[in-house]
Formats: C-alpha cells, sequence, structure tokens
C-alpha cells in the first residue's frame, strides 16, 4: 500500500528575493517530491496572522507574520511518500546553524527568521495549510 502524501511548502520572500526558487523546487524534484500546484503570491499580515494563528502565544508571532507578509512568496502542494517527514529532513531545523549539510535552511538561511522556506509540521495541519492557500 503506497503511503502517498501532500504537504505544503512555501518559499520564504528572503529566498525568493535572491531567486532561489527554481533552485530549491530542482531541489525537491531531486529528491523525488512532485510539485502538483504552485503559486507565486504576495500576502498580507492579516493573512499571515490566520496563516499562522497556531503560533499566537509565541513571542516571535508578530515578527513572523510581518516577515511572512514582507515579499513575495512561492506556495507550493508536494506530493511522495511520506511527504510530511521527508519535507521535514529536506528543510532542516528552524535554525540554518543548527541544520545537518545538505538541508535547504542549510544551504540558503539566513537565520532563524529568514530560514528560507517553510513546511507543514504534520498531516493535520499540511491538510488545513493547503486549503489555506489553494482552497479558491
Amino acid at each position: 500500500m503506497s503511503n502517498l502524501e501532500q504537504t505544503l511548502s512555501i518559499i520564504k520572500p528572503d529566498a525568493v528575493e535572491r531567486n532561489l526558487d527554481q533552485e530549491i523546487k530542482e531541489l525537491f524534484k531531486s529528491k523525488g517530491f512532485n510539485i502538483l500546484k504552485e503559486k507565486k503570491i504576495q500576502i498580507d499580515k492579516s493573512e499571515a496572522e490566520k496563516f499562522y494563528k497556531v503560533h499566537e502565544t509565541k513571542p516571535f508571532y508578530n515578527d513572523l507574520c510581518a516577515y511572512l507578509a514582507s515579499g513575495p512568496i512561492v506556495v507550493m502542494i508536494i506530493e511522495k511518500e511520506n511527504a510530511v517527514l521527508e519535507n521535514r529532513e529536506l528543510m532542516g531545523a528552524t535554525n540554518p546553524k543548527e541544520a545537518k549539510e545538505g538541508t535547504i535552511r542549510k544551504k540558503y538561511g539566513i537565520s532563524i527568521d529568514k530560514n528560507s522556506i517553510h513546511g507543514s509540521d504534520s498531516k493535520e495541519n499540511a491538510k488545513l495549510e493547503i486549503n489555506f492557500f489553494f482552497n479558491s
């Protein structure tokens, strides 16, 4: 039985600004992910606040929302077996300094805030996050 999953990936403003979106997409493809849908968008802070609502009690919430709304992002639905877990592994630790060699955040992340990429952290959140950007 196949364990094909879909998850959401966001190429964040710092990476889009440095024109890394194509390179990052190629990295996903080289790791066996299919990019089912993608779009380059700009969201405003209120949309970012809705998206990151799960973090609203945390001290970094405001900065996180302001940052996601600070420039264009590329949102993608990616698919492969065990996509959520595999995507988390490919992204690397939130802090690029702690991320393993070969991960997206190690390679492209600037700081813990500007870490180039977001990915859903569970199958449940993947569904919610995909619907957030692709339900229309």
